[in-house]
Parts: C-alpha cells; sequence; structure tokens
C-alpha cells in the first residue's frame, strides 16, 4: 500500500448513535484503525467489553471514562492530551458530561471498525436520548460483533 492522506474533511465519516465517526484510516499488514469520533454532549457508551483493545486520546472537551475492574468502579475525566488504554476483555465506557462537544483519536482493531461500520448511518440523528428502537438495533450489532453490554 502506498502513503494516504485522510483529513477530517474528506474521510468517510458516520453517525454511530450519537458520535460522529470518521474512519482516518488503517495501518497497513496489521490488524489497527485509527478513527476520530466526536461525542457531542450528554453522549457515551454504556458500560460493555470486547476482544479489542483501544487507546483512546482527547483532542478537544472531556471525557469520563468508566472502568469496571474494581467495585465500586472508577471514573477518569480525561482532558485534552490524556491517552487512556483499555486492555482486551476490559469492561469500560465512555461519556461527555460537559457542555460541549469533545474530540478523541481511537486506536483500533479492524474488527471494532467493522463494528462501527455496520451500526454507523450517514445521516445526522436527532438529539436527544436514543430511541428503544435504536437501543435494540444497537444490541443486535454488538451480538453480531462479540460485544458484551453489561448490566
Amino acid at each position: 500500500m502506498s502513503a494516504s492522506f485522510v483529513t477530517s474533511e474528506n474521510a468517510e465519516t458516520l453517525w454511530v448513535v450519537r458520535d460522529k465517526v470518521r474512519f482516518m484510516g488503517d495501518v497497513d499488514g496489521r490488524d489497527l484503525s485509527v478513527l476520530e469520533v466526536m461525542v457531542p454532549p450528554g453522549s457515551g457508551t454504556p458500560p460493555h467489553m470486547h476482544e479489542s483493545a483501544e487507546i483512546f486520546r482527547v483532542l478537544d472537551g472531556e471525557i469520563t471514562f468508566g472502568l469496571f475492574d474494581t467495585m465500586p468502579p472508577r471514573q477518569i475525566v480525561a482532558g485534552p492530551g490524556t491517552v487512556v488504554t483499555i486492555g482486551s476483555g476490559e469492561a469500560h465506557n465512555y461519556m461527555n458530561s460537559g457542555d460541549g462537544p469533545a474530540e478523541m483519536l481511537v486506536v483500533v482493531d479492524t474488527s471494532m471498525k467493522q463494528f462501527f461500520k455496520d451500526l454507523g448511518r450517514t445521516e445526522a440523528p436527532e438529539q436527544g436520548p436514543p430511541s428503544a428502537a435504536e437501543i435494540e438495533e444497537v444490541q443486535r450489532a454488538c451480538a453480531r460483533h462479540g460485544i458484551s453490554m453489561l448490566g
């Protein structure tokens, strides 16, 4: 593969529930993909786990990561420049509790990229929490891609 150049403006972009995911590229010869994720205020993921390890670098705003390896679970507020690494099979979630959007650069296994592409939509979602139908769609996609929701 030759060199490639992708910008936020020309990257393939999908909405995954309320988050805007830009597919920035794959590491040639490796099972790794780089994504940019814009997380609107109030958006995030429920607690879950999967085989793909993930590396998150917060670019803008604040993201609160929940880590469920202890009781009670740990909450880590990550601001710009913070890198959070989640190992394979580690239960976690994230949430934007701030007033404005937050942005992250995320490195995932290609299998997680496929999950986002399976679930993602080209049209922007309505504001507010996901509907019951959207939640069911997420649960079906999780089952197809080996992602386990907690509680």
